[in-house]
């Protein structure tokens, strides 16, 4: 019975896939399609956006843009790799940074974490990640901010009902630290041709938070 319950649950979330391809071309395409035979022939984005992998983030949505206007990495916790001249390695993220970046001229980066972060919770679920190597080892990027934050909850400077708002923003900076390491960046945005920004989405409240690098806190953007 149940996997009869899952087999229609999946046919019907296929459906619905189905369906929005459909819309898609009727809504969207059609009544804008000279909009799309121009855009398959370029891209020009504006803006680097980092962010989570998390299916409640939806990037275009709340920046309300077009495609083309974004050129988009996700992964788990909005992560960024440390800075390497070289490297033997696949690298997915820093691949992305640095064509966003050097070849596609991208005037903004925005590094955007948000509320109720499975990545971020993570980082205190050693038992849970037992069987998610990769995940465990990517989250690493993250350890300085739980060093931080459990240093925090030790001398009661924030309580264990705040630690998850407080790790999901700490990460945003620490990964925003990281970026700025990357040595193509650091230039430009010493002479003025790009913008760094930390974003906080609050999913619940639908709030973008930006981090304000004089104050040291994250302001809500109105």
């Amino acid at each position: 019975m149940e996997l009869h319950d899952k087999e229609r649950k999946d046919s019907l979330y296929y459906k619905r896939l189905y369906e929005g391809i459909k819309k898609f071309q009727t809504n969207e395409f059609i009544p804008r399609q000279q909009f799309f035979e121009d855009l398959g022939h370029k891209q020009n984005p504006h803006t680097l956006f980092i962010g989570c992998s998390d299916s409640r983030v939806v990037p275009s949505l709340i920046t309300q843009t077009f495609p083309g206007e974004l050129f988009v990495v996700r992964n788990i916790a909005n992560l960024i790799p440390f800075y390497k001249k070289h490297s033997d390695t696949y690298l997915a993220t820093t691949a992305a940074i640095e064509y966003a970046v050097n070849q596609m001229n991208v005037s903004n980066i925005i590094v955007c974490g948000h509320s109720n972060c499975g990545g971020c919770a993570a980082l205190y679920q050693d038992k849970e990640l037992k069987n998610l190597p990769h995940t465990r080892k990517w989250m690493e990027l993250a350890h300085p901010v739980k060093k931080i934050v459990e240093e925090k909850i030790a001398k009661n400077k924030i309580t264990l009902e705040q630690r998850s708002l407080i790790t999901e923003q700490l990460n945003i900076v620490e990964q925003m630290g990281h970026l700025l390491k990357y040595s193509y960046i650091k230039k430009r945005v010493k002479d003025g041709n790009i913008n760094v920004m930390g974003w906080y989405y609050n999913i619940e409240k639908g709030e973008i938070y930006n981090y304000d690098e004089k104050l040291k806190r994250f302001i809500r953007l109105e």
